[in-house]
């Protein structure tokens, strides 16, 4: 800002007294002195605000000024609620050393001079680093460049602004991690999912313990012109500290430059993803059609051989020699391609060097195995979870995990077995769905190949009556019932589980076998009901 938009209309009341010649100088900030000597504080630029109480006598005006004038301050607000009116010498010394002075009158605080200078100070700071980031965004266009990290740095350390880039999942993109929970950072995903899914307009304003935060998607482009928008389950997403709505029209500018910034460095990531999509399309053609293995195996080296190229040597080899994991899933209600791109963000850091091949509305995933152990179904559940909140009453995600594939022949049979994990998830309640390889052997994987109207059949010819009789009587026969097979039909243990008398357990044991015509002191009936509850 400038000397002169001291005077201009919505600033505080101030009078200009001296060097009106001098009021295009640039203030750079607030200082605040009654010190005799202030110079070794100034730094230059500096609007310097004082209530003149250094003044004992006119010659210390000339002192004051000259030291203000050496030290490369701009211009000199006196107070005049301490001292009264200022003194003609002061005038004249501002006179002779070119320095703007004003007259701040006693019901303006000096507080209100400062706010309005820094609100003004960070407006033009906000403006120069919205043309930087405008600048950066082009260049990451045009030439490929990177760097999300060193443009939120230069924002956190220029405007203590701090910014995030977080994927569809919660995972950190860019941003200062340490300073931002894996709890914030799921509630704020799940608000953007949700703003999205309802066609709310960015940003979107979300308020956690912490403070309140903006968000503003950076979906990614469409792969061709005539290929329909990706699903917004796979955006990026731009998070700031603070409420941009309530903002000065410079500094939303530059909010609206880093979210167009972002949404190039995604653009950019996903051009660099084309060549290990094509590989996993090719893997995934080549376990269709039960290939040999050496085919198999020249996929899996060439998707290696890029692991080395990115991430150094040694890495390639590792990947190609250890164990294989296939991830078979399913998206219901969501655009062809949906799946695939959620994945593709969701295991980007935890696996980097998966081949996610799309599937119609599906896809495939091979990775590698970790090495300190098996990956938990309900962790990647956990990990899907965010998703939920984007994918509507009808959107559901399912996914089966097999075994680890010690070989390139060890594939075809690690893709059946995921998909027959998908079918036992697919059987599940829930938007995101999960089984792994260790339920194949159980009694889940029966059920899942029954067809679904079977299933329904069962179920309801066995607990329709219990349910019915809990909605009208607030019975709890359904809970009492799930605890009574899992104590193994103990009514010392299952009581005092439920915390009820034994007695108690008794009464609703027997009106569920008077509603059922079943008796649960025999193991058929017993196996029937624990059955027709998994469906449930």
């Amino acid at each position: 800002m400038r000397v002169r938009d001291l005077l201009a209309p919505g600033a505080p009341r101030l009078r200009l007294l001296a060097a009106e010649e001098e009021l295009d100088r640039q203030v750079s900030g607030v200082m605040t002195t009654d010190l005799h000597d202030p110079g070794r504080y100034l730094h230059g630029g500096e609007l310097v605000l004082t209530g003149m109480l250094w003044r004992t006598a006119p010659a210390d005006s000339e002192r004051f000024v000259r030291t203000l004038a050496a030290g490369g301050a701009v211009a000199l607000a006196a107070g005049e609620a301490e001292v009264g009116p200022v003194p003609e010498d002061l005038v004249e010394a501002c006179r002779r050393h070119r320095m703007p002075l004003l007259a701040v009158p006693d019901d303006i605080a000096f507080g209100t001079v400062t706010e309005f200078v820094g609100r003004q100070v960070s407006a033009d700071r906000a403006a120069d680093l919205a043309a930087l980031v405008d600048r950066h965004r082009l260049l990451v266009s045009a030439a490929g460049g990177g760097g999300l990290d060193a443009v939120l740095d230069l924002l956190g350390g220029d405007l203590d602004l701090d910014c995030w880039v977080l994927g569809p999942t919660g995972a950190v993109i860019a941003g200062p991690a340490d300073r931002l929970p894996a709890g914030d950072r799921d509630q704020l995903v799940r608000a953007h999912l949700t703003a999205r899914r309802q066609h709310r307009r960015p940003p979107h304003r979300v308020r956690l313990a912490a403070g309140t935060y903006s968000l503003l998607p950076a979906p990614a482009a469409a792969p061709a012109p005539s290929t329909p928008a990706p699903s917004p389950l796979a955006d990026w997403v731009l998070v700031v500290a603070g409420d941009v709505t309530e903002w000065t029209a410079k500094r939303q500018q530059l909010a609206e430059n880093l979210a167009r910034l972002v949404a190039a460095e995604r653009h950019r990531r996903d051009e660099g993803r084309r060549l290990r999509r094509r590989l996993a399309d090719e893997l995934l053609a080549l376990l269709r059609r039960d290939a040999e293995p050496a085919e198999i195996g020249r996929t899996l080296y060439a998707s290696s051989a890029m692991t080395a190229r990115d991430e150094g040597p040694g890495s390639g080899a590792t990947a190609a020699a250890g164990a294989w994991l296939v991830l078979s899933a399913e998206g219901a209600g969501l655009p062809e391609g949906a799946v695939r791109a959620v994945l593709e963000e969701a295991l980007d850091g935890a696996a980097d060097r998966a081949l996610v091949a799309g599937a119609g509305t599906g896809a495939v995933v091979v990775m590698p195995a970790p090495q300190d152990g098996p990956v938990a179904a309900e962790a990647l559940r956990e990990l899907l979870a965010p998703l939920e909140a984007g994918l509507g009453a009808e959107g559901r995600i399912t996914l089966g995990v097999s075994a680890p594939a010690r070989e390139a022949a060890g594939l075809r049979g690690a893709l059946e077995e995921a998909r027959h994990a998908g079918r036992i998830a697919a059987s599940r309640a829930g938007r995101v769905r999960v089984a792994g390889p260790e339920e194949l052997a159980s009694h889940v994987l029966l059920l899942a190949a029954v067809p679904d109207e079977v299933r329904r059949a069962f179920r309801s010819r066995l607990l329709d009556t219990v349910i019915a009789y809990d909605l009208e009587h607030q019975g709890d026969l359904v809970r009492t019932l799930e605890a009574f097979l899992r104590s193994d039909g103990s009514w010392t243990r299952c009581a005092a589980q439920l915390h009820v008398h034994v007695n108690t357990l008794r009464y609703r044991i027997g009106r569920i076998e008077e509603l059922t015509g079943r008796d649960l002191s025999r193991l058929e009936d017993r196996v029937d009901f624990y059955l027709a509850l998994e469906l449930a």
